[in-house]
């Protein structure tokens, strides 16, 4: 996936190794998440490519504390900005020791987004959020449907404005993507939706 890693965090790539075995499962099962599901299932048309041309950076973080994230998260987001989209295109900050509660990880994104404002970033990135337990405002926590944004960890996804934009211009209907996606996931079920993580065909 992606390239180097940070003091704090690491990423995969031929320059440096990983640090911690526990880093490289993390790692591993972010990546085969994304295969499967995410790219397998075509639940983000637009990620098949990056992930394809090595931009996507995969980043562990070591945090145990809201604080501890946020000051990795804020260093994620100037490295993104930073680097050449050429390079890197987007960022998954993946948080496997802090946030395993839903309504906690829910609460972060406003001081996630106020991180990114205060950078003085808004309008050039952006934080997508994923969670093992997501569940959207309007669907009940059983839906299938939030499967959508339920990932093997805790995600903070940093993404380019510019490449979200230009996505979404050549996708056509780009805006009934979710909508696909419920029905897909639906369709599967959670029995289903485990298969297809088992690497079972649909």
């Amino acid at each position: 996936m992606a390239n180097g890693c940070e003091s704090e965090g690491s990423g995969v790539g031929s320059r440096m190794p990983l640090e911690a075995p526990m880093d490289a499962a993390v790692l591993l099962a972010t990546q085969h998440w994304l295969e499967r599901a995410v790219i397998g299932l075509s639940l983000c048309p637009f990620a098949n490519a990056v992930h394809a041309q090595g931009r996507i950076r995969s980043v562990v973080s070591r945090a145990e504390t809201a604080e501890a994230l946020l000051a990795d998260l804020r260093r994620e987001l100037q490295a993104l900005a930073a680097a050449e989209p050429e390079a890197v295109d987007t960022t998954l900050l993946i948080a496997p020791h802090v946030l395993g509660e839903f309504l906690d990880y829910n609460a972060f994104l406003a001081r996630a987004n106020a991180a990114l404002e205060g950078l003085r970033l808004d309008g050039s990135l952006q934080i997508a959020s994923f969670h093992p337990d997501y569940v959207f405002s309007d669907l009940d926590a059983h839906d299938a449907a939030n499967c959508s944004n339920r990932s093997p960890y805790p995600i903070l996804h940093l993404l380019r404005e510019a490449s979200v934009s230009r996505a979404v211009a050549s996708f056509p209907d780009a805006s009934r993507i979710f909508d696909k996606n419920v029905l897909t996931l639906r369709a599967l079920g959670h029995e289903g939706y485990e298969r297809i993580l088992a690497g079972e065909p649909r």
